[in-house]
């Protein structure tokens, strides 16, 4: 069985694209902390690269950026590639089944995790995948809201919230 659960925060906003056929993907990078402290007393974090397909990519790019907590459920998915110098390149990433919105940067305190990440994210090598020559499709507006037909916001205080 290959089934990874994963809460941690967006280290960079995602990143959205369509292959050659209009699939929508959305990558993202996740920091993830770890259940105990190093020999310093610091918590640690590990940073995970996540792909999202279809929708739930677009939706993604849309109400999600740096800083923002999730929960993922998906699987662990492995894939080489050549890179420019003709070196085989392997890549270990989460395909994403499930993203579930469970708040903004703003509603967190600040971790070491985060520093650490926008220096790691800077540092890392882009993973090709083959989108084709469309960058787009026809008709889909990624930047409009899906949920602008049903009136306002809603107001949620913590203490309503199951978790």
């Amino acid at each position: 069985m290959n089934k990874v659960f994963l809460i941690g925060r967006l280290t960079r906003d995602p990143e959205l694209r369509y292959t050659g056929s209009n699939t929508a993907v959305a990558t993202f990078s996740l920091a993830v902390n770890r259940n105990f402290t190093n020999a310093n007393g610091e918590r640690e974090a590990d940073f995970i690269n996540i792909v999202v397909w279809r929708k739930q990519a677009e939706n993604v790019k849309n109400y999600l950026s740096q800083g923002s907590q999730v929960a993922i459920d998906g699987r662990i998915q492995t894939r080489t590639y050549d890179d420019q110098n003709g070196q085989r390149r392997y890549v270990t990433e989460v395909v994403a089944d499930n993203v579930e919105f469970l708040g903004s940067k703003g509603s967190s305190n600040s971790t070491n995790a985060s520093s650490n990440a926008s220096q790691q994210t800077a540092d890392a090598e882009p993973t090709p995948y083959d989108f084709g020559p469309s960058t787009e499709p026809k008709g889909t507006d990624v930047d409009s809201n899906p949920f602008a037909d049903f009136g306002s916001s809603i107001e949620i205080s913590d203490d309503e919230l199951p978790f």
